[in-house]
């Protein structure tokens, strides 16, 4: 499956835009596997430094995880002040922590206008933005989550850490070849 939706500016992005690797993320906060994959992709990062470009879509499985939707409202909230990775990491590093109290607290202590980012979460002011990573995401065969996606074609199989280096050091490579024979052509 490709994934239906290029990367776009509003699209939450960690690394350079030049990266030769993208490895998108479709996410659930509050689900476990996800959380996994957290410190997963965070060694991924580590790993390969430059040359990988990390993007987390929402897709809050909420019939099976009450609370996903109200943490992706309270990232989404979050990135309207400027700091969604600092709730995104938060949120991953504390799942217990979802409740509205724990995480207004947490937003007052990270700098965030915590008032203004209840009325957002209360109005639902990001409802679209999470739907269209939804949709996106539905429309790129996403049916779990975290679902992975390499240079914009699906991770299929396991997602750990030796499979997942495996797989992104090939999207590499074959990002190299094709831009030697792109610079040998012309």
């Amino acid at each position: 499956m490709q994934l239906s939706r290029a990367i776009h500016l509003g699209d939450h992005i960690r690394g350079l835009g030049e990266a030769p690797v993208t490895l998108v993320e479709y996410g659930d906060y509050q689900s476990p596997a996800c959380g996994e994959a957290y410190y997963m992709v965070r060694a991924l990062q580590a790993e390969m430094g430059d040359r990988l470009q990390f993007v987390f879509r929402n897709f809050p499985l909420t019939l099976i995880h009450p609370f996903a939707e109200y943490a992706a409202f309270a990232a989404e909230a979050a990135a309207a002040q400027g700091r969604f990775w600092t709730m995104h990491d938060f949120l991953f590093e504390n799942p217990v922590d979802v409740e509205r109290g724990l995480l207004l607290t947490y937003a007052k202590s990270i700098g965030l206008d915590a008032r203004r980012m209840e009325h957002e979460i209360a109005e639902r002011t990001y409802a679209e933005r999470i739907q269209s990573d939804v949709l996106s995401g539905l429309q790129s065969g996403v049916n779990g989550t975290p679902t992975f996606f390499i240079n914009g074609v699906r991770h299929e199989g396991d997602w750990n850490f030796e499979v997942l280096l495996d797989a992104l050091k090939s999207a590499l490579q074959t990002s190299r070849n094709a831009s030697a024979r792109s610079a040998a052509c012309c």
